[in-house]
């Protein structure tokens, strides 16, 4: 009897342990902490006075040394949970969050504009995320981070679509080649509310082989403020990566948006396309380049400043120089030209064209 007796209690205590260590494995998190900083020095071909430069992100001040995206993050990872927090500065950080909404006294760029990325995630199936807070919008084949794209400054289209959002997200890995996305958010590229309307994101990525990835996304939402009637904002994008070789790969994007004008009737729209090639020419030295079109005839995402919208087409050269595995120096010439003068220039005047010169030394630490 005793011998059963013990043998139970070491059954009992085994089972207690192996339940102790699934536990232990199921909650078990690690953080991986981070930082990058991109310097930079532009030379604008018309001198703004401000040195401030138009419709940019990238490399936004005029021959002055200066930062374009610095942030420190911490990453947490784990069986069912997951996050990133990430504060950023920077001057990329101002153009970019420069139209964030304030309504109300706890509202506003000055706080917002800090937060890159804050959220948590729950894995609600083992194919199926939800996460909650501020992270990086679905859109576009050109990242936030300068330093994972193809050519360093960014295109009229990823400039003009959102980065970021604030809300809710799921991710459903439905096979190994599809992933797909469904967001509630606040708004178009907003942390504060402009209304009481809440707006719809949806990305789906295709990967039928290793060397092609096809993707859509697209976001509805009314963007006006609740003094005023609604209207439904639609914007559809559609991208096409496909990876040549092991050195060379090639992206082309095309959007088209559509919004209500409001008193007029019918729909105002605006529509875009970059096309992104990069060739590893060693293992330290690449290049990129782009060519690029937008035309926002009736300003619904771009104001101008002028009677005309952006109808502008350009190009873009990119050299990379890895000069250690945590230091890279990109150079970029970069052209755009519009159908009117819409370009500020030095002397007070608008001009059609527009060309700059920059160089940048990213750390990734």
């Amino acid at each position: 009897m005793i011998p059963l007796l013990l043998s139970a209690l070491l059954v009992a205590d085994s089972a207690r342990a192996v339940s102790r260590d699934t536990v232990r494995a199921d909650t078990a998190v690690t953080v991986r902490f981070g930082a990058f900083v991109d310097g930079y020095l532009a030379w604008d071909s018309h001198r703004p006075r401000s040195l401030d430069r138009a419709f940019t992100t990238t490399a936004a001040r005029h021959s002055e040394f200066n930062i374009n995206l610095a942030f420190v993050d911490a990453t947490l990872s784990g069986r069912r949970l997951r996050g990133r927090f990430a504060a950023q500065f920077g001057t990329a950080v101002q153009a970019n969050y420069a139209a964030e909404p304030r309504v109300g006294s706890n509202s506003g760029p000055e706080v917002s504009r800090f937060v890159q990325e804050a959220y948590v995630g729950y894995q609600l199936r083992p194919t199926l995320w939800i996460d909650a807070g501020v992270f990086f919008a679905p859109f576009g084949a050109e990242n936030w981070i300068s330093r994972d794209n193809p050519v360093y400054t960014r295109s009229l289209i990823a400039d003009n679509s959102p980065y970021y959002e604030s809300g809710v997200r799921l991710s459903w890995q439905a096979r190994p080649s599809l992933q797909l996305q469904a967001h509630v958010i606040n708004g178009w590229q907003n942390i504060s509310e402009t209304n009481q309307s809440k707006a719809v994101a949806l990305r789906a990525d295709w990967t039928p082989s290793t060397h092609l990835t096809l993707t859509y996304d697209t976001f509805l939402g009314n963007e006006q403020p609740d003094s005023v009637a609604s209207r439904l904002r639609q914007f559809h994008e559609g991208i096409v990566k496909i990876t040549l070789d092991a050195r060379t790969s090639i992206a082309a994007t095309l959007d088209v948006g559509i919004q209500p004008r409001g008193a007029s009737s019918g729909n105002a729209g605006w529509r875009g396309y970059a096309i992104l090639l990069r060739r590893e020419l060693t293992d330290r030295v690449g290049l990129g380049a782009r060519l690029e079109g937008y035309s926002d005839p009736e300003q619904v995402i771009v104001s101008t400043g002028t009677g005309t919208g952006l109808r502008t087409t350009g190009g873009s050269l990119t050299a990379d120089v890895r000069l250690h595995p945590r230091a890279l120096w990109r150079t970029e010439w970069r052209q755009l030209r519009d159908r009117s003068a819409v370009f500020p220039s030095g002397v007070g005047d608008r001009v059609r064209g527009n060309a700059v010169a920059v160089s940048s030394l990213a750390l990734t630490f």
